[in-house]
């Protein structure tokens, strides 16, 4: 049977409440410390870069996009792109690469790319996929996805940093390596970057979010939807 618990000694009171006095509460995680992109965090501390992912996220609220599409292409992709990232040492979070060039418009775009990957044909054939007037393995996603680790490899070669690959993804590698040397400035969120480039990679912190927390951001549909990519 369980015994009562003595009373304390006088001294022994005081030590407790003296101890209860001083304890405090762990300070506030910083808002950006939330967020990073394959493992890579954002600078803690800045002003500009917190502003505009703030923005970008509101941006990407349903309120603003007003669309569930996201979610269903990414139920019936990422189970396919998933595995053929990890068989390439690729980090999980390039596959939001795919939701942000063509999640919402799956064709060719007036430049010419094609494919979720949004490959332009000659880039598309040096990385091993088959286009001509037969055939365009552009819009096969499995192919296109290897093709895709391919070139990504290739660019983690060049830049040794996941943000850079994604940027360089964005506007090419010959360009990104230019600003590099133009601005003896190798991190992303501290570059002055063309407006789509600068806000690439934003996109995606976006697109991770919202597929990761779709209710948080007005979205009806949970993560129930996703659950296959899991198994």
């Amino acid at each position: 049977m369980p015994q009562a618990k003595k009373p304390l000694p006088k001294e022994e009171k005081i030590t407790k409440k003296a101890t209860a006095r001083v304890v405090k509460k762990a300070p506030a995680r910083p808002y950006i410390a939330q967020f990073s992109f394959a493992d890579e965090n954002l600078p803690a501390g800045d002003r500009r870069v917190e502003k505009k992912l703030r923005k970008t996220l509101s941006a990407h609220a349903y309120g603003k996009l007003q669309t569930n599409l996201l979610h269903v292409q990414a139920a019936k992709w990422f189970p396919v792109i998933e595995p053929i990232l990890a068989a390439y040492g690729i980090p999980n979070d390039f596959k939001y690469i795919a939701l942000v060039e063509s999640g919402l418009k799956v064709g060719i775009s007036p430049k010419g790319a094609a494919g979720i990957w949004q490959f332009m044909p000659q880039t598309a054939r040096n990385y091993g996929l088959k286009v001509n007037r037969h055939v365009d393995e552009r819009h096969n996603l499995r192919k296109s996805t290897v093709a895709a680790c391919r070139y990504i490899r290739e660019l983690y070669g060049i830049f040794d940093s996941w943000t850079l690959v994604a940027a360089a993804y964005n506007v090419g590698d010959v360009r990104l390596m230019r600003q590099i040397h133009r601005q003896n400035q190798d991190n992303y969120y501290k570059m002055r970057l063309n407006r789509e480039t600068g806000a690439y990679v934003y996109k995606l912190i976006s697109m991770k979010q919202i597929l990761e927390d779709p209710v948080k951001y007005g979205y009806d549909k949970g993560k129930s939807l996703l659950a296959m990519n899991n198994n």
